[in-house]
């Protein structure tokens, strides 16, 4: 089986005031883990417009494989906007093209050989973007790794939604800002991050739960391992693609053989270094990608 790693979901322009940059998570989690050396796709959709066609000059430019359909609605866009220590707030455009991915004998054929795939709640707010990851999860073999990555934005999810998804995952990738919603959403008050991460694998039969704080550091909680790493200090120029490029690196320790303790040190590193860089796609540095 190849080592295909997809991102499957949205794939749009974060617009700042002064700029625009590629973006979209899983978009931003199958480059990185492609500069591992693995082969990496992103799977989404774009309009039959001049951003769209922005869209495929850049992923031709970074030599990032994809299956991206063209649709009859427009190019994805996100309002962007930085406060004082780099953290991104987001307007999300609706009715867009990543909204309407549709599932294709090519998107088949793929999953059979797919060993690790990221997807999001964001791309399954529209019921066809949803019903194809769904289907999509479904056609993997049974010992590829499914990572949900929450990635909880504005409005755009439900109970049902995080549910199913976590139902389908084998690992799930959350941050501490994520684990409030769901400490409500479940009942969970009454217990610390690490119960809920133990909690969370346990009802949902996971093999790992990734959980991100920013600058206070990750946790890493498998049914036999619990590890937790600092967050490196480096000079934050943006915060946008950061939680990507940790799923990533992680993915592609594991998909190398390392421990878990290994991946999680390859993705504090990597995701360290692209907070020093502007905009999600950033080049690795060869000492992160050894």
């Amino acid at each position: 089986m190849e080592n295909i790693i997809v991102g499957i979901g949205e794939l749009l322009w974060d617009v700042f005031p002064d700029r625009k940059v590629l973006g979209g998570a899983p978009a931003n989690f199958a480059y990185h883990a492609s500069q591992f050396g693995f082969d990496g796709r992103a799977v989404s959709a774009i309009g039959n417009d001049t951003l769209g066609n922005e869209i495929i000059s850049q992923l031709n430019d970074k030599k990032l494989k994809y299956i991206v359909e063209q649709t009859s609605h427009p190019t994805g866009t996100v309002q962007v906007t930085l406060d004082a220590n780099g953290i991104p707030q987001y307007e999300i455009c609706e009715n867009v093209a990543w909204d309407n991915i549709p599932f294709t004998k090519e998107l088949g054929d793929i999953a059979s050989q797919t060993k690790v795939v990221c997807f999001g709640s964001l791309a399954q707010r529209s019921e066809t973007s949803r019903t194809t990851i769904h289907r999509f999860l479904d056609a993997l073999s049974d010992d590829a790794w499914k990572i949900f990555d929450i990635n909880l934005r504005q409005h755009f999810y439900s109970d049902k939604l995080i549910n199913n998804s976590l139902s389908k995952c084998n690992i799930l990738k959350i941050n501490d800002e994520e684990m409030v919603v769901l400490e409500k959403m479940y009942g969970l008050n009454n217990m610390n991050e690490e119960e809920i991460c133990k909690h969370l694998l346990e009802k949902y039969s996971l093999k790992i739960v990734i959980l991100t704080k920013g600058t206070s550091g990750s946790l890493v909680v498998t049914p036999h391992y619990t590890g937790f790493r600092e967050t490196p200090v480096v000079k934050v120029a943006d915060t946008v693609g950061a939680g990507d490029s940790f799923t990533a690196g992680f993915a592609a320790s594991l998909l190398r053989g390392k421990s878990i303790s290994e991946a999680h040190e390859t993705a504090v590193n990597v995701s360290a270094y692209v907070c020093t860089q502007h905009g999600a796609m950033c080049s690795l540095p060869a000492r992160l990608l050894q």
